[in-house]
């Protein structure tokens, strides 16, 4: 048995819809279920989803507000007034800062942008930014992804005579700004069809409601925000993202360009991979320990030489970030140790980057998977700038608004959210929270589940069948990559590689298929894997071109083992060793022999030991161990028939140490026998000390066996031994060899031996099975 990490919703599609969709569409089985999946129960609903284009787009207008931000920013364009974009720092408030900017400096009008600084300003609109602005003679200043909460800046502006267009996309709090505009499709006055738009989704609706066209130049800029601030791409964000995708594949944006050549990415490589893995991050970077300002200078530079050297700054800020964020999170994780793993996590200190305290607290809930809240405290202010992360079923944004007495600033969404508070609030906010997730969190969603999508057959994963669930692409939220199932498989190979022998590969076989799998930092694996287990896999599948070859891998995101699995370490001559590298807790070790004891100190001292010599035996089951590791060989094979009939162990380990090996001594046939007794029969007696190795070496016998033919007629009492000296006695009793005690014993050990020494891995297995099903002990005389 080996347990998954998360908990498997397993949804088993409408096979006949499957069918439908697969010969309507053209497309393999696989792709057929993902789309009935997720939900599509027509062949145009399907279709559409797979061909999505501009009709997916909404009217800008039907967005709260927006007819009255437009009219003011093309009346205050006409009259040259200044404009000032006032954006945010991340990779959606970078992005939507440059294409706004781009779009009203396109539109000929007096603009500049500006981003705080997450150190010095905090996030979103402040006070004394927008007296600066006014004494530059701004007049109308135009959030993007951020402002929502900003009700008391939204005064100040009204106070300084500046007009404040609010375009952002958070959850609002229960008082808007006063702004002159608030365009946010999650107002409840709004009835926009799409309220998951990106911050850089409603700057994009601003633009597009400005030209009175789409700016399809602008939908890379969309795709990276969108994608990054993980909304959900469903409807029109789908088409935001492909499209967008589409276009960075195009390379024409030079900042962008730079950056993917300096990571060595192809523009016709990109997907929402690149953007998540490789783009996003590093605008986010230059924020997050500095000025945003060179993300924004990178996406909106015309100069390629300009732009080769921001993305070099970009990416040291990078690297940068990426070494606070590991060292940040080590003394993050000893605090966490220290708590004892609570149900909310909250933990902090001094000096810690607010930058990348998200960064943070993502790792903390992927490590835990517990809502977390990682805190950057300054003590001489007594504040604490914090970033939240949440799990399914605990609604972090809801849970820190019943909070509000000790929050003056926090905003975001059901997953994640930015605060500030009084350090010496933290206790009480920790309490309260963590009161709400006893209350609310049902006992199942403390464990991380995965979502499987796909059950396939190995047979069905073919190149052509992954190149068509790509055309689902772009993944992300609302759209996650599908996840398929292989039930009860069986890993031809199985082994470690990588530098560090920390990933895992295996071979999955099914008659004339297979199909290659990795499964990255899982290579501890290794050894919880038996030959024999019967495995079902989670996963998505790739495809890996290596050496001009191109062939379909599953990506392994979790496995398990539902049947007791049978670990074979009979050739192994120190097999604790095996156990203690995997780190094992609950062991029971066997012991048939008293001789075996002399192992006993090798043996970590928390595993329990079992006696189970001949004269202490019981005949009663006395396993408790998840791993039981049979030591030795058991006298009698009832010893063991009596310990594991009924039990229920997750594993078994067989090593079955012997020293003196029976199976492959000479056993004497009856014609052995029937000569040795006429041979004493002329001699009379016989000294087996003195002439036993000649008359072996005369015979082409062992030693051993002329000495196990005596003992024989000793038992059945034909002769008489006496310091070697052997006498055949006169008139014994007729009796057969099977009554001789040795002559049993030998004959058994012989077949115990070669049921459990000299067996294969399949045929023990299927003796242990029988075994384990017993109920009723047998009874040893």
């Amino acid at each position: 048995m080996l347990k998954s990490k998360s908990r498997w919703k397993i949804i088993k599609p409408d096979e006949n819809k499957v069918q439908e969709f697969s010969r309507a569409l053209h497309i393999s089985k696989i792709a057929a279920r993902f789309l009935v999946q997720r939900g599509f129960s027509t062949v145009e609903g399907a279709k559409n989803f797979l061909h999505t284009d501009h009709n997916s787009l909404h009217d800008p207008f039907l967005l709260k507000d927006m007819e009255k931000a437009v009219e003011r920013i093309k009346r205050g364009i006409a009259a040259g007034e200044k404009i000032l974009v006032f954006g945010d720092y991340d990779a959606d408030g970078v992005t939507s800062t440059s294409l706004m900017f781009l779009t009203l400096k396109d539109l000929g009008a007096q603009v500049g942008y500006y981003v705080p600084n997450r150190f010095t300003e905090g996030y979103g609109p402040n006070e004394q930014a927008f007296r600066q602005a006014k004494e530059e003679d701004v007049s109308i200043i135009i959030t993007v992804d951020t402002g929502i909460s900003a009700v008391h800046e939204a005064e100040v502006a009204k106070e300084l005579g500046i007009d404040l267009i609010i375009t952002d996309h958070h959850e609002p709090p229960p008082q808007i700004p006063d702004g002159f505009a608030v365009v946010n499709p999650k107002r409840e006055d709004c009835t926009y069809p799409n309220p998951s738009l990106a911050g850089v989704g409603v700057a994009f609706k601003v633009s597009h409601a400005l030209y009175g066209r789409s700016p399809d130049e602008f939908l890379d800029l969309v795709a990276i925000g969108t994608i990054a601030d993980l909304v959900p791409l469903k409807g029109e964000n789908r088409y935001l993202a492909t499209a967008g995708v589409h276009k960075l594949r195009q390379g024409q944006r030079v900042g962008i360009k730079a950056l993917l050549d300096l990571c060595g990415v192809q523009a016709q490589e990109v997907s929402e991979e690149q953007i998540g893995f490789v783009i996003g991050p590093r605008l986010n970077a230059a924020g997050r320990l500095d000025s945003a300002d060179p993300a924004i200078h990178l996406l909106i530079s015309e100069d390629p030489y300009e732009a080769e050297e921001l993305a070099m700054m970009i990416d040291d800020y990078n690297k940068e970030r990426q070494k606070i964020v590991n060292e940040m999170a080590k003394e993050a994780e000893e605090q966490v140790e220290k708590q004892g793993i609570p149900p909310v996590i909250i933990v902090g200190q001094e000096g810690w980057n607010a930058g990348v305290i998200g960064i943070v607290a993502s790792r903390l809930v992927e490590k835990y998977y517990r809502p977390t809240i990682v805190l950057s405290l300054n003590n001489e202010t007594g504040l604490a700038k914090g970033s939240a992360r949440s799990i399914e079923g605990f609604d972090m944004f809801q849970s820190l608004s019943q909070c509000r007495e000790w929050l003056p600033h926090f905003g975001g969404h059901p997953m994640a959210a930015g605060l500030t508070m009084e350090i010496a609030n933290i206790d009480k906010l920790h309490g309260k929270l963590m009161k709400l997730a006893e209350s609310t969190m049902k006992p199942e969603d403390w464990i991380r589940s995965l979502s499987v999508d796909l059950p396939v057959e190995v047979e069905e994963v073919t190149t052509e069948a992954i190149l068509d669930l790509q055309q689902m692409a772009p993944f992300g939220v609302g759209n996650p990559a599908p996840k398929v199932l292989l039930e009860n498989i069986e890993f031809s190979s199985i082994k470690k590689i990588g530098a560090k022998q920390d990933h895992l590969k295996v071979s999955i076989r099914n008659r004339d298929t297979v199909l290659d799998g990795i499964g990255f930092r899982m290579g501890e694996l290794q050894g919880e894997v038996s030959p024999l287990a019967k495995v079902s896999v989670v996963g998505q599948l790739s495809i890996n071109e290596w050496n001009g070859n191109i062939k379909p891998q599953l990506v392994i995101e979790d496995l398990k083992v539902e049947e007791w699995q049978l670990f074979d370490l009979r050739s192994n001559k120190e097999p604790w060793t095996v156990l203690n590298n995997l780190n094992a807790q609950e062991v029971s070790v066997v012991l048939f022999q008293k001789a075996s004891e002399s192992h006993l100190s090798k043996l970590p001292k928390n595993w329990e030991v079992i006696k189970n010599y001949h004269q202490e035996n019981k005949a009663t089951n006395s396993l408790s161990a998840k791993y039981i590791l049979l030591l030795d060989l058991p006298e009698r094979m009832e010893y063991l028939q009596n310990l594991l009939s009924g039990s229920q162990p997750e594993r078994i380990y067989t090593a079955f140490l012997h020293d003196q090996d029976y199976f492959f001594e000479m056993m004497p046939t009856r014609e052995h026998f029937k000569w040795f007794y006429a041979f004493l029969t002329k001699r009379g007696f016989f000294n087996l000390t003195e002439h036993g190795q000649d008359l072996a070496k005369y015979k082409g016998w062992s030693i051993s066996g002329v000495r196990f033919i005596c003992q024989v007629f000793s038992d059945l009492e034909f002769v008489k031994i006496d310091n070697g000296i052997v006498t055949l006695m006169e008139n014994p009793q007729k009796r057969d060899l099977s009554d001789s005690k040795t002559y049993k014993e030998r004959i058994e050990q012989s077949e115990l031996e070669d049921r459990l020494f000299y067996s294969s891995t399949t045929e023990l297995k299927q003796f242990f099975n029988s075994l384990l099903q017993q109920k009723e002990t047998v009874q040893v005389q």
